[in-house]
């Protein structure tokens, strides 16, 4: 049996990171949700109202051997902007954050290393502001938030603010993106 770990960011909208990551060789699943806030069993639509503190975030269930979590975090700070406060384009909100929530030290220390690179040659002009966090609790979302971008992908904010980012996931990262997706 593999040893499957486990990976946790919010950057923006759970939508558009969700089918980033989904489409990564050694990725076995995606699920969105929330963490990083304050009650227990929060829903999208108390976490959209922007009172909660949870994140829209997703939970990465992948194969170390494949694609190790220092993939997943550079790949994490290149497909969003970390550089804004609470905000993701037109998402606005602490729900909107850029933030690593990690599972134990070496994730930690390796969130924190990249936090650090990006940092020396990103292109945005400014530092990230990027969280590293440990998690506490993830909370799946409803069902319909699950694989949204891939049943709406006709939906206009799918073909407006999701396809630009697959589309630079693909460019940039084409070595680590299955097949299907090229």
């Amino acid at each position: 049996m593999k040893n499957y770990d486990l990976a946790t960011f919010a950057g923006g909208c759970f939508w558009c990171t969700e089918a980033i990551f989904t489409r990564l060789k050694g990725v076995i699943k995606v699920e969105s949700g929330y963490t990083g806030g304050d009650g227990e069993n929060p829903t999208y639509d108390k976490v959209s109202m922007g009172n909660t503190n949870h994140a829209e975030t997703i939970q990465i269930t992948f194969d170390p051997e494949i694609i190790p979590y220092e993939k997943l975090v550079k790949i994490f700070f290149h497909t969003h902007n970390p550089t804004t406060l609470n905000q993701q384009g037109a998402d606005i909100g602490t729900q909107y954050r850029s933030a690593i929530f990690y599972q134990n030290n070496d994730q930690e220390k390796i969130a924190e290393f990249e936090k650090k690179e990006f940092n020396k040659n990103n292109s945005y002009g400014k530092d990230a502001v990027t969280t590293i966090e440990p998690l506490k609790k993830f909370y799946p979302a409803e069902e319909i938030h699950q694989k949204y971008y891939e049943r709406n992908k006709n939906y206009p904010y799918c073909t407006i603010v999701i396809d630009p980012k697959v589309k630079k996931l693909i460019q940039e990262f084409q070595s680590a993106v299955k097949k299907e997706y090229l």
